[in-house]
């Protein structure tokens, strides 16, 4: 009998590969619709359960917590898993992590449910990325990336357009939870038919050797240079103050500005839609033309002024608008033009930020690089929601005191001005003799 080696077996077809694709993106989809979907019912909660916004934001960052926790194990459990066993597992935890949480409004129930999303969702994305390394490598790697990204954000998207195609589950705070629920069940679905293929598949297609896991070494955590240190302090400033204010925001239309749900949840949506549509646009125009550390400059200028906007200038007129599938609202218009600025940074920083780490970090340290900027990030929207829920309890806010928000918007626009400052650094560093090249893009090389 001969023995076929691995080097000699065909590459996966193209049906395969976008089979694989489409079932690791469904899982994707349900991570992050299942993330999202607590947001919705925040004042459903607070209404019918008495939750407090302290309880709230609790709830919000336990997720952080147990994303820190996973980080620090970085990929071993998925290397010595398998990728087919990881995600099947994680996708089931986030299962059970959504059904804890739609099962009873105790809060230390919900507590724990968050937790557990937390430990199943983070290393989901890793799993997830590394089964589409593993069969895009040499082919359509990056569209299949972008594709997913794409998909995985429109769960964010219809967790909040839930609020019109599922209207009549919020007449209470269970129902919408039991959505997601569902929604995680399709994803594990998906996640065993990934499963399956990849059982299917071994010994007949090549899918290239393991990698190496790049642990996290906090041990050399100050090797790094000081324009990578300034990229961090931005991605933790910039993410601290964009997903805790999507997490309240539905909330916060309704109760600061007179919103039904249905169309705070639109309005909240612009940001998932804008990353969907923009951020690979973004990418696709920095990596022509560079200037990424002045981009990301722009960008933070641009978020500064935002969310003293939204808290002090006038509405302005009602404005039509429409989404597929979620249906149309009046807005105030300045909430929709604030939105869609907002929404527009959401595709711009993250499009250039996150790439720009492997110019100044060694292709050897990029896994220990990209783990410690997510561990910094977490820890971030980690204590947040925290500041913020406690700043709107002690103000008293509310629908009768609208005020009461204003000092949670005032925190956030202090965050937004360091990373003002982060971004700066980085900008006078990187256009010096010590830059790494983030300002040259391929028109650049091509001169």
């Amino acid at each position: 009998m001969t023995t076929t080696n691995a080097g000699a077996l065909p590459r996966p077809t193209p049906l395969q590969r976008w089979l694989v694709l489409l079932f690791v993106s469904v899982a994707m989809f349900a991570n992050y619709y299942i993330y999202d979907s607590f947001g919705p019912v925040v004042d459903l909660l607070r209404e019918q359960e008495g939750f407090s916004y302290d309880q709230i934001s609790m709830i919000f960052s336990a997720y952080s917590v147990a994303a820190v926790l996973v980080l620090l194990a970085g990929g071993y459990i998925i290397d010595r898993w398998g990728t087919k066993v990881a995600i099947t597992v994680f996708a089931a935890i986030c299962l059970g992590a959504a059904a804890l949480m739609a099962s009873t409004a105790k809060f230390e129930t919900m507590l724990a449910g968050r937790f557990l999303l937390g430990v199943g969702a983070e290393p989901l994305i890793v799993a997830a990325t590394a089964v589409l390394a593993k069969w895009f490598k040499g082919k359509e790697l990056s569209f299949a990336f972008g594709l997913n990204l794409s998909i995985a954000r429109l769960g964010s998207a219809s967790a909040d357009w839930s609020t019109s195609f599922a209207e009549p589950l919020y007449s209470n705070w269970q129902d919408p939870l039991w959505l997601a629920t569902g929604v995680a069940g399709v994803g594990v679905a998906a996640a065993m038919l990934y499963w399956m293929m990849e059982a299917r598949t071994e010994g007949r297609v090549d899918l290239g050797a393991p990698p190496e896991t790049d642990k996290l070494d906090l041990k050399r955590m100050y090797a790094f240079s000081a324009s990578f240190w300034y990229i961090v302090g931005l991605c933790v400033v910039f993410y601290a103050t964009v997903f805790p204010f999507r997490a309240f925001a539905i909330d916060y239309f309704q109760q600061a500005h007179g919103l039904d749900r249905a169309t705070a949840g639109m309005l909240s949506s612009l940001l998932p839609v804008a990353a969907i549509v923009a951020t690979p646009l973004f990418g696709l125009w920095v990596d022509r033309v560079g200037r990424r550390s002045l981009f990301m400059a722009i960008g933070s200028l641009v978020m500064l002024p935002l969310f003293l906007l939204v808290t002090y200038a006038p509405p302005g007129p009602d404005v039509g608008i429409w989404i597929p599938f979620a249906g149309s609202a009046e807005v105030p218009l300045t909430l929709l033009v604030v939105m869609l600025l907002l929404g527009g940074v959401f595709s711009l920083i993250p499009a250039v930020m996150w790439p720009s780490v492997a110019y100044i970090v060694r292709e050897n340290r990029l896994g220990a690089a990209y783990s410690m900027m997510t561990l910094c990030q977490q820890v971030g929207v980690f204590l947040v929601p925290l500041v913020v829920g406690r700043l709107n309890t002690h103000f008293l806010a509310g629908p009768e005191n609208a005020g009461g928000y204003a000092p949670g918007m005032w925190f956030y626009t202090a965050l937004a001005a360091l990373g003002l400052l982060f971004s700066f650094q980085l900008w006078r560093t990187e256009s010096g003799p010590g830059g790494h090249g983030l300002e040259r893009g391929t028109k650049d090389a091509a001169g």
